[in-house]
């Protein structure tokens, strides 16, 4: 069974990945509509940036945002001259590396559901005199639903998952940072495997049904959509 830390690392989890989803959603959905429409030649320096994090070592950017974050980078700095702390090792700097390492998850998605949707839609909506506003959240964000159920889940489920990253920003605090991943290495380190096996096996419950859903739900949008 679990124990009161176990209980309280999953509750950090949770917490964690409903925040860092909800920041993605709000700020990927118009970053991706703009990567989806935009005629710039040099956009794909920026989706290489966002795409950066599906290829480079966790511990790489878990070490950068470290030396950021911490009391010696330029940010952790700022905070500490103005009164505050340095956002390493807190859970503040948990999600700012949650948010960094499952950016491609939440945009990629949206934008391939945007650009999915083509110039016509929008152009049969200007000529009803729909302003861009308008055509964006009535016609666009409808059109885009299996994208939004896709980008949630997917960053969601890859947030729960997480290990090198946290581990490197936020330390190993029990009850503060420590997270469901590092908390099973702990127990698989102390020998402890029953206790490593039951939070394992719930995450890979969760992560399965979330998946399941989401195939099911998009193969449902399909068929409506024939």
């Amino acid at each position: 069974m679990l124990n009161e830390h176990d209980l309280t690392a999953l509750f950090i989890t949770l917490r964690l990945a409903g925040l860092t989803t909800v920041i993605l959603l709000l700020v990927g959905t118009p970053v991706a509509w703009w990567l989806a429409n935009t005629r710039w030649r040099f956009k794909f320096f920026i989706e290489a940036i966002i795409a950066l994090p599906l290829v480079l070592p966790p511990t790489v950017l878990g070490f950068y945002l470290l030396i950021t974050l911490g009391p010696n980078g330029p940010i952790g700095g700022l905070m500490e001259a103005m009164g505050g702390q340095p956002l390493a090792f807190t859970f503040t700097g948990l999600v700012i590396g949650s948010v960094f390492y499952s950016m491609p998850f939440v945009i990629q998605p949206l934008q391939n559901a945007f650009a999915a949707i083509g110039r016509r839609p929008m152009e049969v909506a200007a000529t009803l005199r729909a302003s861009p506003l308008d055509r964006f959240f009535t016609i666009a964000i409808p059109l885009a639903l299996p994208g939004f159920l896709t980008a949630t889940v997917l960053g969601f489920a890859h947030t729960l998952g997480e290990f090198g990253v946290v581990l490197m920003i936020g330390g190993n605090i029990p009850g503060e940072t420590q997270v469901v991943s590092i908390a099973i290495y702990d127990h698989v380190e102390s020998l402890e495997y029953t206790h490593a096996h039951w939070l394992s096996g719930g995450l890979l419950l969760l992560s399965f049904v979330m998946l399941i859903t989401v195939y099911a739900l998009n193969r449902r949008f399909m068929v409506v959509k024939q």
